[in-house]
């Protein structure tokens, strides 16, 4: 619940523009989602995506079958008005992703905003429970992380770090490593933050 109240309390008093992750445009996003193949008729889950404008690039692509899940519903209700009567054909999941039940299977996993706050190894190891339990065979996910030179904290609260390796370690044997790239986010206040997307694929 502490971490429900933390979200919901960012959203409740700044607008998503103004978070430090906000992207008008999640382009690194969108090329690795490309080239994970995905069509449009796969479902796609966009974990932690709250307020992000992913889910209006995704509608946008023609993609048919697109989940937002986030803990705080005042994010999701941001993009529920952005979209307008676009929102009802989203499936928004309020919930803890540590807590999630996936309802069904999805070809692509996508999360820029939820791995790096799990700083506690149990939790990681609910996380990599609910992503296996998501994906299908062969699935893959997409996770954004704040890169080894990347902030050490974000919204007050303390983050894990990554490189390949470490994330790949943390992983293990049922997860592959296809892609990495990095990017310097420059927040709305004008700061940049040095990210690692790293594209793997479910093995089993």
């Amino acid at each position: 619940m502490e971490n429900k109240q933390h979200w919901e309390a960012v959203y409740q008093h700044k607008q998503p523009d103004e978070v430090s992750w906000f992207q008008t445009h999640p382009e690194y996003s969108l090329a690795l989602i490309k080239n994970a193949g995905v069509t449009q008729a796969q479902a796609v889950i966009d974990v932690g995506g709250g307020a992000s404008h992913l889910v209006d690039r995704l509608l946008a692509a023609g993609y048919q079958d697109v989940s937002v899940l986030d803990i705080a519903a005042a994010a999701l209700a941001h993009a529920k008005t952005r979209l307008g009567a676009q929102a009802a054909s989203v499936t928004w999941l309020e919930t803890d992703v540590t807590a999630f039940k996936p309802p069904k299977q999805y070809a692509l996993w996508h999360d820029r905003a939820v791995f790096h706050f799990l700083t506690e190894a149990a939790d990681r190891t609910r996380y990599l429970e609910v992503l296996n339990a998501a994906l299908q065979v062969d699935g893959q996910a997409i996770i954004a992380t704040f890169a080894p030179d990347g902030p050490e904290q974000c919204s007050n609260l303390p983050v894990e770090r990554y490189d390949a390796d470490k994330l790949q370690a943390v992983l293990g044997a049922d997860f592959s490593l296809l892609e990495t790239q990095s990017e310097a986010h420059q927040t709305p206040a004008g700061k940049v933050q040095h990210f690692f997307y790293f594209r793997v694929q479910k093995n089993t």
